[in-house]
């Protein structure tokens, strides 16, 4: 997809081939389950869903050009989760082989909403819902600066068109 915008290079944005790619409006980022991931049953730990969710949209937003540190020095401003709910499918397990998809469905003035799933061999392991706002150091609500608005309104794709 042609958006206007210039692809921003490795060294701009500080991906690599970590940070997973675009399909579409989407974004997938692969990884493995580590032992650090998982309780003593083998079994991935509730809690680390939300962080192979964090690198997912984090790394979303890097291959898109938007740097969480260079964003908070530019504009003052960083975006924080205000709202999530998971749906615990399946269990993943100690080296099992996981693609977090993460796609954003609405944009708003200081707000931003983010599908994502957590998929095994596909299978859904777990589905998030976030709404993710833009604040100022202070904790206040802030527009979404126009730039990064503009990075990111060519991949918002309504829940409805799924």
């Amino acid at each position: 997809m042609n958006t206007g915008i210039a692809e921003p290079s490795e060294s701009e944005t500080g991906a690599s081939e970590n940070s997973g790619r675009i399909d579409g409006t989407s974004h997938i980022l692969p990884l493995r389950v580590y032992y650090e991931d998982t309780d003593s049953g083998g079994l991935v730990y509730h809690a680390n869903y939300l962080k192979f969710a964090e690198r997912g949209r984090t790394e979303m937003l890097r291959l898109l050009g938007v740097n969480h540190t260079e964003t908070a020095q530019r504009y003052g401003m960083s975006f924080a989760v205000r709202n999530c709910t998971i749906d615990y499918r399946r269990a993943a397990r100690l080296d099992d082989w996981l693609e977090v998809r993460s796609r954003l469905t609405d944009l708003r003035g200081a707000s931003v909403r983010v599908d994502q799933g957590v998929w095994r061999a596909g299978d859904l392991v777990a589905h998030l819902n976030l709404r993710i706002v833009c604040l100022r150091p202070t904790g206040r609500p802030v527009a979404i600066p126009d730039p990064i608005r503009a990075i990111l309104q060519p991949y918002v794709q309504s829940s409805e068109q799924t």
